[in-house]
């Protein structure tokens, strides 16, 4: 899509995207600035730049009218990739995926993080031969559910060769805020800029308007364009500027025939004339509308499009109620054959109750739900109750509206559609009433956002005589709201109410920010003041115990309490605090688990969730769910691991409970480091935190950091491996907690030189952490005999391995048990075979199991960049080493390696 006139003034900016699309490494960039900015001239160049480079460009536009249908926007950017892709080269389950949610086939709907994975694997099959540029422009019109996929995929392009740039408005709230995405602001052009802009494009203004102009313009590019077309004396009351814009293009809408104003309202009701190509009808007899500067044609494709998105704004504010009902009329014939998009049309268009449109709106609703767009669902079945002529089946639809709204996970809109909206949700509600609410909507919904805004809006308006008790527990609750939403905007707000009133409740509010927020950088001491805090405690009251006990979790000091919090526990579990109790047997369970009792642990979480389900706290419950299934990826349990990892992820990405996907993607990237699938382990280990961070307020950030690092070493990125050890000895980790300096000092080894991981692999296995935490020990030992092994002292090897082994066998840790064993037979250990696979290259080995795997030369290449020729050639090299002849031996022959 070519810009129109000249880009002057954005010297920086052009640098910037430059460098962004020509970097090797993927990743995403959200250009945001106010309407007329020049944020679409600027991908505009951003497209031509990456065009230069020989990469290939894919294109999306959010539309308001598309808003509200599921997976709208990421159709736009999926299909030219799909159209194109190789059947045979997608795997089945990304291919049912995409047909899922783009309505070519029926089924359960996948959660976010699956469809995720699957964009990412068609992005990687995309990108195998010609690097990938994708634009979205008024990206904060995308539907939220292709809003949700993006995000996801955005955070994630780290080894593919995949970009993408993302235009969004800074006055619009969108999917995009708070993404934590890096952003490049567009601001207004410098006064020098601007003079030479306006000079370039309308030379010959007098001095007056000339000044005039660049006053009002205030440095908007789209505004220095326009504005001299309608310079006058006076220009009428003041406006902002957007609001000047589209009035300005309203006059000359005003100017149009009856008939040409339609045929553009249609237009911009259909999403016609946003991007070039995807014109659904051709835009007629719209001469006049080109004469005076509405639409104007695309350099690239000859598409006429909207010279900006205000003119689409200007042509909706100005249409009366009737020409927007006579355009949904026109469209909902014209996409008769897209039943949503039929439905969506046909409801706008229809004023009084009529049966007929409303049996379609339910149609429309249940196609939508199918593919996972319950937010379009309830829309549309709203809707047709609306229009419902009689009362039973407006009750009857509102209650199918509740039903899909309690089934796709959203259980607060599940109540207003049941019960009236404004219940415990008056202004003058007393503190308790606050506190009562937020715990009903945390703990039974999961509405962090609810919860967090009602709590934070009571601190405020305290008034300062107000009890230091209760101004305590809304604190100590907003914080709890905070870690479980991970979201670091909701967390700058809590912190900034705990800086006010931290020091006026006392007690050991300022230690739980500190423990449960962003740990990485305000730990540092931490961890003694919650040994000092539990000492005062005595038995003290369970919320206490509890709130210490999670504190003391995050610090990894719960081993010197734990006989307090299980006594606590099991006090509390029968008739008393049994809200508090749910959490104190969550923390007996990861105890466990840490310290190798990992039988009592799956017993602890399954006594634990039947009590949250007894209950109906399904906050807790798909914590519950969490940590057994991370318990069941470790010990290679890939079932149970699977369904939890979907059952988590699928409750709590819509809710917006960051602790739990994160908890969820951690589950994901055991799963892949226990059955040797170090591709997706790093895929989601590197979702959590990019390599060489770690992302702020994100628990689980410094909870894989060993994942993170044993991934990439094992998929070939030592670069990032390396990287992100040293930035977590830099950061300061492993001050905070013996078995943070324990990781670090084995990630450390692991990306060393051969000279400096001999004396970092001894520290670590002989580090005191290790007895407290003897999975993570033993995973250390087995890297250490791994590297022992490579550096020929296979004496030394088989010590190391041995012990790993008997610690992976007592734990039930089955593949890293095998993994172990067949590192011992390697290390020439007696009934074994030193010689074969060990002349294997770390290349070599990945694509052997890959093939082993059934994957074919060309699946390979598209997963690891590498051409099918290739692969073929690295597979004839392992043959031999492997003493096989066939494909069909390898996976027996590595299995004995």
């Amino acid at each position: 899509m070519g810009h129109a006139g000249p880009i002057v003034g954005r010297e920086r900016e052009i640098g910037e995207l430059t460098a962004f699309v020509a970097a090797v490494e993927g990743r995403a960039l959200v250009l945001r600035g106010e309407p007329g900015v020049g944020k679409s001239a600027l991908l505009d160049v951003a497209a031509e730049r990456a065009a230069d480079l020989g990469q290939r460009v894919v294109r999306a536009a959010g539309v308001e009218a598309e808003a509200g249908l599921a997976f709208a926007g990421l159709h736009q950017l999926l299909h030219p990739l799909l159209a194109d892709a190789d059947a045979d080269a997608l795997e089945p389950a990304t291919r049912a995926a995409f047909d899922i949610v783009f309505g070519r086939s029926t089924g359960e709907p996948p959660s976010v993080m699956t469809l995720g994975v699957a964009v990412l694997d068609l992005l990687a099959l995309a990108s195998g031969d010609v690097p990938l540029l994708l634009v979205a422009d008024d990206a904060h019109w995308l539907d939220p559910q292709s809003a949700e996929v993006a995000r996801f995929i955005a955070r994630r392009l780290s080894g593919h060769a995949v970009h993408m740039a993302v235009g969004t408005r800074a006055d619009t709230p969108s999917p995009w805020d708070g993404a934590g995405l890096p952003e490049l602001t567009v601001p207004p052009l410098s006064a020098e800029a601007s003079a030479r802009l306006l000079d370039t494009t309308s030379p010959g203004l007098t001095a007056p308007v000339r000044r005039r102009i660049l006053d009002e313009a205030s440095g908007n590019p789209l505004a220095l364009l326009e504005l001299p077309a309608a310079a006058g004396p006076a220009d009428g009351p003041e406006l902002p500027l957007s609001r000047r814009l589209e009035r300005l293009y309203g006059d000359r809408i005003a100017g149009l025939g009856r008939a040409e104003r339609a045929e553009l309202l249609r237009a911009a009701l259909d999403g016609t004339g946003t991007l070039p190509g995807r014109a659904r009808r051709p835009l007629r007899a719209v001469d006049d509308a080109v004469a005076l500067g509405l639409l104007t044609t695309d350099a690239g494709t000859g598409d006429l499009v909207f010279r900006h998105p205000l003119v689409r704004s200007a042509l909706l504010q100005s249409a009366t109620p009737n020409e927007r009902r006579a355009a949904h009329a026109d469209l909902a014939r014209l996409h008769r054959g897209e039943l949503e998009r039929h439905a969506t049309h046909l409801a706008a268009a229809t004023v009084d109750p009529d049966e007929s449109v409303a049996v379609v709106l339910e149609r429309a609703a249940r196609s939508a739900t199918a593919r996972g767009g319950s937010a379009a669902a309830l829309t549309l079945l709203t809707r047709a109750a609306e229009l419902s002529p009689t009362v039973a089946e407006r009750s009857r639809r509102l209650g199918e509206a509740a039903f899909v709204a309690a089934q796709s996970a959203l259980l607060d809109q599940a109540r207003e559609l049941r019960a009236a909206s404004d219940q415990l949700a008056g202004t003058d509600a007393s503190p308790t009433a606050v506190i009562t609410y937020a715990y009903s909507v945390l703990y039974e919904d999961g509405d962090v956002r609810s919860a967090h805004r009602r709590l934070a809006a009571e601190l405020r308006a305290l008034p300062p005589d107000a009890d230091d008790g209760i101004r305590a527990r809304l604190l100590n609750l907003l914080l709890g709201v905070s870690m479980f939403s991970a979201d670091p905007a909701l967390w700058r707000v809590s912190d900034a109410l705990t800086d006010r009133d931290g020091d006026r409740v006392g007690g050991a509010t300022p230690l739980y920010r500190d423990a449960w927020g962003d740990v990485a950088r305000t730990g540092a001491g931490a961890r003694e003041r919650v040994l000092a805090a539990f000492g005062e405690l005595g038995d003290g009251q369970p919320w206490d115990v509890m709130r210490h006990g999670v504190a003391a979790y995050y610090l990894d000091a719960l081993a010197e309490h734990r006989t307090l919090v299980r006594r606590v526990a099991e006090r509390e579990t029968g008739s008393g605090a049994v809200t508090n109790a749910m959490t104190l047997l969550q923390l007996v369970m990861l105890d466990q688990i840490s310290s190798g009792e990992w039988d009592a642990a799956e017993e602890t979480g399954r006594r634990g969730l039947a009590l949250t389900v007894t209950h109906g706290h399904r906050l807790f419950e798909h914590q519950y769910h969490g940590f057994l299934g991370l318990l069941a990826a470790w010990r290679g349990d890939t079932g149970t691991a699977r369904a939890a990892l979907d059952r988590v992820d699928r409750w709590a990405r819509p809710r917006g409970v960051g602790h739990l996907t994160q908890l969820a993607e951690a589950i994901g990237a055991a799963l892949g480091l226990s059955t040797g699938d170090y591709e997706s382990a790093y895929t989601y280990a590197s979702g959590l935190t990019v390599p060489g961070t770690f992302t702020p307020y994100s628990q689980q950030a410094l909870r894989t950091l060993l994942d993170l690092v044993e991934a990439a070493v094992h998929s070939g990125r030592q670069d990032q491996a390396r990287r992100h050890a040293l930035a977590a000895r830099d950061q300061g980790l492993p001050a905070l907690s013996p078995r943070l300096d324990l990781v670090t000092t084995a990630a450390l080894a692991m990306t060393a030189d051969d000279s400096d991981a001999g004396p970092l692999f001894e520290r670590a296995v002989t580090h005191p952490a290790g007895a407290d935490f003897p999975f993570e020990l033993a995973r250390i030992r087995l890297e250490q005999g791994m590297w022992l092994r490579r550096a020929r002292e296979r004496v030394a090897a088989r010590t190391a391995l041995g012990l790993a082994a008997d610690t992976f066998e007592r734990l039930g840790a089955t593949p890293w048990l095998h993994r172990a064993r067949a590192e011992l037979r390697a290390a020439g250990l007696p009934g074994g075979s030193a010689a074969t696979g060990a002349a294997l290259t770390p290349q070599e080995r990945q694509i052997a199991e890959l093939a082993a795997s059934g994957l074919s030369n060309k699946q390979i290449g598209a997963r690891l960049y590498l051409s099918p020729r290739t692969v073929g050639a690295h597979l004839y090299r392992v043959f031999p080493k492997l003493g096989i002849s066939s494909r069909a031996s390898l996976r027996d022959a590595l299995e004995g390696t």
